[in-house]
């Protein structure tokens, strides 16, 4: 019995050390600001007990600044992940070191400790989101499921409203330069990868 405990606690040991360990890259591996075009979209689509319009089609590289599992909420079905993700200067491991990012109930916050913020709120603010990840296909489920912080992802698909049973609905932010509620991408996933980082440690 004391076997099992220890290894019980030295594996979440572990667990702390790899979800806490700092980033560790060179430059800006997503240097780019995610892409968004609302020309020539496909029509609305049923999946299950919901309804998808497609607002615009959104690719982006991005670093995962966080990953939140959601079970038991109402969007939970459709959207069982949320990642936080940064890019341009929010891609910086420098940066992202300085900051205490976390997520719950949907949201994504950041803090900085006594020495001040890296870089000002509002570049924080336009170069991060808190993305409700919906994917496609349960193949692209399970690999959602596998991303964790610190990686870079590719994603592509569309920013999307969700429409279901009893009224519910769901829009994603068209705007990288909103805060608070309504702020968040609602991203109907069709592609997913992960990038290598160059240098990374």
């Amino acid at each position: 019995m004391k076997k099992w405990l220890v290894i019980a606690l030295l594996g979440v040991a572990g667990w702390w050390f790899f979800r806490d360990a700092p980033a560790a890259w060179p430059g800006l591996p997503a240097s780019a600001d995610p892409q968004q075009d609302a020309s020539g979209l496909p029509p609305a689509f049923r999946q299950g007990d919901y309804t998808f319009t497609p607002l615009a089609r959104y690719a982006l590289a991005a670093v995962v600044l966080g990953v939140e599992r959601y079970r038991y909420d109402a969007a939970a079905e459709i959207a069982p992940i949320d990642l936080a993700l940064g890019w341009g200067p929010m891609s910086s491991a420098a940066v992202i070191n300085e900051l205490r990012i976390s997520q719950s109930g949907r949201w994504y916050e950041y803090r900085w400790g006594a020495e001040g913020s890296p870089l000002p709120p509002d570049v924080i603010a336009r170069h991060s989101a808190n993305t409700h990840c919906l994917p496609s296909t349960p193949e692209l489920r399970e690999k959602l499921l596998r991303v964790r912080r610190h990686e870079l992802v590719g994603l592509s698909g569309y920013l999307v409203q969700v429409a279901g049973p009893g009224g519910y609905t769901w829009r994603s932010s068209l705007t990288r330069d909103d805060v608070g509620g309504g702020a968040c991408e609602v991203f109907w996933i069709t592609a997913l990868e992960t990038l290598p980082i160059p240098g990374a440690r």
